[in-house]
């Protein structure tokens, strides 16, 4: 019996070296070609961009996969609590392997075998990590084998809190977010420091299967997956039974967050920075490198900017009547669902879609859109309200087939089905205003002088309705708000404001073809200062000017403060007939504001990469002495601007002073009305199909056009100064509320003298009709009285001929107006 058991004992023992070697052997083939663990150590997942205003308000986020990397150290206990009882309790106690969780899932499995249930895993969260990060999903025994023993090899190489890190970043959520700070944000719209129990342990439940556990198509199971692992916190000794019950009480109570943009009115901005920041580092950069964007723009400041914006062009559009509705919808039946359906502008709240469910002599009934839940499912509830025929009084006169056509009522406008915008009557709980989305479109910038950040853009009326932004993307005719450029150039090379010039009739030959500029309103005025021509935006003046120091030099300037990279010299140029943008006019208005320093406009003022480390910065200025160890009474550190000095000081001041006047008495004269000292010009083209106004204070600049995307004219009438300037000084009514009236500083040594306004000569003390003009050191009012642009036979002097080119673009229809 003895020899037997030894017998089979030998046996045993060789089939289990055998069996141990064969296992060996099976093992060592699989570590061949096991992926390499230390690349953990160089993780790098793809991470969110992140944009930001000046104030810190998050703006836009941008991803590919929506996670924020977070250091185990700034995970709050609670959460870890809630992820290691849902998944693996005994974590910090194992090697890489739970040996009891998987003895107990191989006999589950055992159990069901032949069932045609999913068998269990019994993965630890190192193994997890192992299998998403090294291997792949598929349900094999073999890629369970590669999981264990990079499970091992990962616990010999990493702390468990490294680990658990790696675990916590990496996992998917459901939801397109990975990461737990990423699922806070996107279930809770919270940082994990604010998540309760029962929301972390909701999280917790998800790595499972986000799909199975889903907040509205799955919310009964959501809730019993989130109890079980708040009874597992119990249980595990993370919270007390107490606060467990009370967790479990609690709803889901989940609040997706928003995708896309955030900061209210800020949609034009964030569209450019993202263009730009795929422009400077590349798309991968921008939707997984996890930058951190600090840009420029004011929120107040963008604020006002839209409101004045879409004031202006709302109250030139309803002069010109209504169009007519959105669409029509069957209102027979339940108008709730089709009428939610109807895509409106959710960039403007102030609006929302109705329809027209009865219409009489008196005004209308209305329905409201209903409103979405946030699985995207219409609520069923019925919202009536009125608008009388006083709030749609500008509907009156409708358009029918391209006419304007007045209407007796409003039964003659509207019908049942039409859906409409409306606004709710401020004070009242059903009364309404109707509303129309403007054809007329415009662009507005507003302008730090001295830096160059963009504080505030509109692109449009409504991003929703068209991303075209008409600040950056829209090249339109400046007309006369190019003239200061113009007299900036004739001021910088000899010229006065003083300087006297023939306001009258003016013919230029081209072979066959003839250009005979015109004043706005047709007269001439005779001779008069620059000063006079800038304020009354003379453009007989400003052709003679250009024609007398050459358009060379108008082109060189003009390039020089960035309005056009290659402008053509012909003399319609110096009307303001060359297309740009409103973004590239502000830049030059800030040279000017600035006192004659280039500007390179920036929308960022900052980039950061996923680890802090600043990566670009705006502030280009240099500072010595900043960083000074210690106090040895040294003077006092100053920043260094380097910038171009591409205007003279003297001279940005001198056309800065006319353009007061411009404000003051001349076109732009409503701007007055802010008692502010304002400098600026107003411009419209050809046939009035654009209105701009350009205007600033020592420290803001702002400007603006309005006109249609297909440029058409405007109506008889219609100016810069009538229809831009109300815009720009609503604007700067808000704007510039409680701060100092800051007066535009005189560089020293320029002389201040009184002068004759006609006659642009020194003015005898007492003298009717003067004002005080700046010049320059070495010059003054001219002694003997001289026009430029006067033949010598007193005639008023015929420009030379244009080019072919030339005729084309006066063809074209070039020349600033007024």
């Amino acid at each position: 019996m003895i020899r037997l058991i030894g017998y089979f004992f030998g046996i045993g023992t060789t089939l289990a070296l055998l069996v141990a070697a064969g296992v060996a052997i099976y093992i060592g083939h699989l570590s061949k070609d096991l992926p390499d663990y230390e690349v953990l150590a160089k993780y790098e997942p793809p991470v969110t961009t992140r944009i930001h205003a000046s104030d810190g308000s998050l703006m836009a986020e941008y991803a590919r996969e929506r996670r924020l990397y977070l250091p185990i150290q700034a995970v709050p206990d609670r959460v870890k609590a809630a992820f290691l009882s849902a998944e693996d309790k005994n974590f910090y106690n194992h090697p890489g392997i739970d040996v009891t969780g998987l003895g107990r899932a191989v006999i589950v499995n055992l159990q069901n075998a032949g069932s045609g249930r999913r068998q269990v895993g019994a993965s630890t969260i190192t193994q997890q990590v192992a299998k998403n990060f090294l291997l792949t999903s598929d349900q094999t025994y073999e890629r369970k084998i590669k999981e264990m023993i990079l499970a091992f090899r990962i616990e010999q190489a990493y702390s468990k809190d490294r680990i658990l890190e790696l675990y916590l970043n990496e996992i998917f959520f459901g939801f397109g977010a990975y990461g737990v700070a990423g699922a806070a944000l996107t279930y809770f719209d919270k940082s994990v420091n604010e998540l309760t129990v029962a929301e972390a342990a909701y999280l917790a439940s998800l790595p499972k299967g986000p799909n199975n556990y889903h907040p509205f198509k799955h919310a009964d199971r959501a809730l019993e997956r989130r109890n079980w692992v708040i009874d597992q916190m119990v249980e595990n000794g993370y919270v007390t039974r107490e606060e467990g019950d009370k967790a479990k009480a609690e709803p889901l109570g989940v609040t997706p967050r928003r995708n896309g943009t955030y900061l209210f009115a800020g949609e034009y901005f964030t569209e450019e920075v993202r263009r730009q920041i795929i422009s400077r580092y590349g798309e991968n950069a921008l939707y997984e490198g996890g930058l951190s964007v600090r840009t420029t723009l004011d929120p107040k400041i963008q604020l006002i900017a839209r409101k004045a914006m879409q004031n202006g062009l709302l109250k030139y559009d309803t002069l010109r009547g209504y169009r007519g509705p959105v669409k029509n919808i069957d209102v027979s039946g339940d108008w709730g669902v089709p009428l939610g359906n109807v895509k409106g502008l959710e960039d403007v709240p102030e609006w929302s879609l109705a329809v027209v469910l009865d219409s009489s002599e008196t005004g209308l009934t209305i329905g409201l859109q209903p409103t979405r839940q946030v699985s995207g499912d219409i609520v069923k509830e019925r919202v009536e309200g009125t608008v009388s025929k006083e709030d749609m009084g500008f509907a009156m006169r409708h358009v029918v087939d391209g006419k304007t056509v007045k209407a007796k009522s409003p039964a003659d406008v509207l019908k049942p089905g039409d859906v409409i915008y409306v606004q709710k009557n401020e004070g009242s709980d059903s009364a309404y205003s109707l509303r129309q989305v403007p054809e007329v479109e415009g662009g507005l910038v507003a302008m730090d002088p001295h830096t160059g950040r963009v504080l505030a853009m509109v692109g449009g009326f409504s991003y929703a309705q068209s991303e075209f932004n008409r600040a950056t993307q829209a090249m339109r005719q400046p007309g006369s708000s190019f003239k200061p450029i113009v007299y900036s150039a004739a001021l910088d090379n000899g010229y006065t404001p003083a300087s006297v010039i023939m306001d009258g009739p003016i013919t230029i030959q081209s072979g066959n073809t003839t250009w005979t500029p015109k004043n706005y309103d047709g007269t001439a005025a005779g001779p008069a200062t620059l000063r006079s021509g800038i304020e009354k935006s003379r453009n007989l003046m400003t052709v003679r000017l250009a024609n007398d120091m050459g358009m060379k030099l108008v082109v060189e300037y003009a390039e020089r403060f960035g309005v056009y990279d290659h402008l053509a010299a012909y003399l319609p140029m110096a009307l303001g007939s060359g297309e740009t943008t409103v973004m590239r006019m502000v830049s030059a208005y800030s040279i000017m504001a600035n006192g004659g320093k280039s500007i390179k406009p920036s929308l960022i003022d900052r980039i950061q990469d996923r680890y802090g480390k600043t990566v670009f910065k705006q502030d280009e200025r240099g500072c010595e002495g900043c960083n000074a160890n210690e106090w040895k009474n040294q003077p006092e550190p100053e920043l260094v601007d380097n910038a171009e000095q591409v205007l003279d000081p003297m001279t940005a001041y001198q056309i800065t002073s006319m353009m007061e006047g411009v404000v003051q008495r001349g076109t732009g004269a409503t701007i007055a009305e802010l008692g502010r000292h304002i400098a600026g010009k107003t411009g419209t083209t050809n046939d009035e199909k654009d209105a701009w106004f350009i205007g600033y204070t020592p420290n803001l600049v702002v400007g603006l056009y309005m006109g249609y995307d297909t440029p058409r004219g405007l109506g008889k009438g219609a100016t810069g100064g009538g229809l831009a300037a109300p815009i720009f000084k609503d604007f700067m009514r808000v704007a510039l509320d409680g701060t100092p009236n800051v007066d535009f500083q005189v560089p020293e040594g320029m002389k201040l003298i009184a002068i004759n306004r006609k006659t642009g000569m020194k003015a005898g003390e007492g003298e009717a009709g003067t004002i005080i003009e700046a010049f320059k050191p070495g010059t003054g009012p001219a002694d003997s009285y001289w026009v430029i642009g006067m033949g010598a036979d007193g005639s008023n002097g015929a420009g030379g001929a244009l080019s072919p080119q030339a005729t084309q673009a006066i063809q074209s229809g070039g020349g600033g107006l007024y």
